[in-house]
């Protein structure tokens, strides 16, 4: 592991500046993938600017009826805030699986995603969140959706000298539900073959309203499957939505040939995760209602 500076802003303005002036310079919120790497030999960043210590980057706060998770907060400090955990269980839950609690402890979503990972666990639950990104970079400061993000295994759109600041989740409603599941060989520590989000409106009648499933591990980012979405508003959850919506999965997965999953596994995979995603987030959406 080659020298490396090491910097500690505390203000947003300064993490910027440090991150602009070093093209090579990488930000670090939770550390368990840029540390790896590091030591791997993957990347050799010039400077580490570690984010912990700028005000509001760790913890999770109101903003409107919605929620901002700031970027250093750990994955399972998540759990403690028991409104984001009782208004977003999917998302809280899918922040939770990632590497073990040692891991957890440290590891942030934001890291998560600006990983870029297909196989990332809490970005398919942000995704079909519809969750949305705070950039801060030379030029100011953005909000983009979390599937703006990744753009391929291991590259974002973010700038030179942006990072991520915090990630939004909006407001929840009556009739609201969220889940995340993955399919992997082991019981835990392990990277999803395969991982589905859904999120889901049902109204008085139990019929459905909005629906957004996401899909991880089936292709080079996470996919929005805007059919299988279509497949379920105006049902009741019927065997013919369910058919239309696995339909749908398994067109949208894209998916490679390795030692953990082959294309036609994953993609049968996909289906039936998205069913049990669906019946899950359908639950909650009815004890919210």
């Amino acid at each position: 592991m080659t020298a490396t500076a090491y910097h500690a802003p505390e203000t947003i303005e300064q993490a910027v500046a440090l991150l602009a002036g070093n093209p090579s310079a990488r930000p670090l919120s939770g550390g368990t993938d840029l540390i790896v790497q590091m030591r791997s030999g993957r990347i050799a960043p010039a400077a580490v600017i570690d984010l912990k210590r700028i005000a509001g980057l760790s913890g999770v706060r109101r903003v409107g009826d919605g929620f901002a998770i700031g970027a250093a907060t750990p994955c399972t400090a998540l759990k403690d805030h028991a409104e984001l955990a009782a208004a977003w269980p999917g998302v809280v839950e899918a922040a939770n699986l990632i590497g073990s609690v040692q891991v957890r402890n440290r590891a942030t979503m934001a890291g998560n995603l600006c990983n870029a990972s297909p196989a990332a666990d809490s970005v398919p639950a942000l995704v079909a969140a519809n969750a949305t990104c705070l950039i801060a970079g030379p030029d100011g400061q953005r909000e983009v959706p979390v599937a703006a993000i990744p753009q391929a295994p291991g590259r974002t759109s973010l700038a030179p000298g942006e990072f991520l600041v915090e990630i939004r989740l909006p407001a929840r409603g009556v009739g609201d539900g969220d889940a995340y599941l993955r399919s992997i060989p082991r019981t835990e520590m392990d990277i999803a073959v395969v991982g589905a989000g859904a999120n889901l409106t049902v109204d008085a009648e139990g019929r459905c309203t909005a629906a957004r499933i996401a899909l991880g591990a089936v292709a080079p980012t996470v996919v929005l499957v805007a059919d299988a979405g279509a497949a379920l508003v105006g049902s009741r959850f019927d065997d013919a939505a369910f058919a239309a919506l696995a339909e749908a999965v398994k067109a949208a997965c894209h998916p490679i040939d390795d030692k953990r999953g082959t294309i036609a596994y994953r993609k049968a995979m996909a289906a039936v995760l998205a069913r049990r995603v669906v019946l899950t987030a359908l639950k909650r959406a009815g004890a919210a209602a």
